[in-house]
């Protein structure tokens, strides 16, 4: 109970903080997009940047972490993907946009401010270095899988320029890139810059967090409702125990375990729903599965916290 009160409750608080101020419209739609649009062309890549370009690239980036999460990740993608055609009949398309809900699960504006209410600040080198290629790999794989989907028969000769020209039209991408030129070119950067970045980084979770309960205010469940607990199922059951399993059977050590376990045990992050508006399909079920996936994760990451022993 107390890792419920004290390490999910606050940061679901403030989602629900911004729920309610769009609900009894104390902000407008418009208002929310701004701090959305800020947020996430701005400040979390700061954020982002800031937590690369000084990340321990030897110690962070651990093969069984990233094997752990990522092929994890991976299975529940094709899991996805075969449950929405072959259990649900979904179109080619449309189960691909329902294999991306369940591979993006939602590790920055929920995994790290759980993890380091959970561990403390500390604790997060494992969590960015699995958020350093959340976007790549996942836009990566969902892009190139949807146009393979859509070009079936045709030419595929244009699909990796398809995929580059997605991934580094998206300032997550390209913020976790710049982190690396830095990091590994060892760019020094002056005092004032910093000072500057890290004005943004503070903003940027407390604002997210409050934008995420505003925008999650628009999807209202609807319809689709087999398909979306099936989504909802994967993201935050199959996903955490397959990484249990992996990070196990791999020797994971205990820091970089929890925040692999934490981080895959998300709900759906937005980005599943802007996947879906990207290509015109799935879009009910990404938004519905977004907003029930995450008020499913307060009762879910307590029970993952309960089993780490927190």
């Amino acid at each position: 109970m107390q890792a419920l009160i004290e390490v999910i409750l606050p940061v679901f608080f403030v989602i629900g903080f911004g729920y309610l101020a769009v609900w009894r419209k104390k902000l407008s739609d418009e208002a929310i997009d701004g701090i959305v649009k800020f947020t996430q062309n701005f400040a979390i890549p700061c954020l982002l940047f800031r937590a690369i370009s000084t990340l321990d690239l030897s110690a962070g980036f651990d093969l069984a972490l990233l094997g752990s999460f990522y092929g994890a990740a991976a299975l529940c993608f094709a899991v996805g993907i075969a449950g929405a055609r072959l259990l649900f009949n979904r179109p080619w398309e449309d189960s691909v946009a329902i294999g991306f809900c369940c591979l993006f699960s939602n590790s920055v504006l929920l995994g790290l401010p759980i993890t380091e209410r959970a561990y403390g600040p500390e604790a997060l080198e494992a969590n960015f270095a699995i958020v350093a290629l959340h976007s790549p790999f996942c836009y990566g794989l969902g892009i190139t899988v949807m146009e393979l989907a859509r070009n079936r028969g045709g030419s595929l000769a244009r699909v990796p320029l398809r995929v580059l020209k997605a991934m580094f039209s998206n300032a997550l991408v390209i913020a976790i890139a710049l982190g690396f030129v830095v990091n590994l070119a060892h760019v020094p950067l002056p005092g004032v810059v910093t000072d500057a970045l890290d004005l943004m980084v503070r903003a940027a979770l407390p604002a997210a967090l409050f934008s995420l309960g505003g925008v999650l205010y628009r999807y209202r469940p609807e319809g689709d409702l087999r398909t979306i607990c099936f989504v909802v199922a994967v993201s935050l059951i199959l996903h955490p125990s397959l990484v249990w399993i992996f990070g196990t059977a791999s020797g994971l050590n205990e820091a970089a375990f929890r925040s692999a376990i934490l981080t895959s045990a998300m709900a759906p992050g937005v980005n599943a729903y802007v996947f879906a508006n990207l290509y015109g399909v799935g879009k009910r079920v990404a938004a519905s599965a977004v907003l029930l996936g995450t008020a499913g994760t307060i009762l879910t990451a307590w029970v993952w916290l309960a089993l780490l022993g927190t």
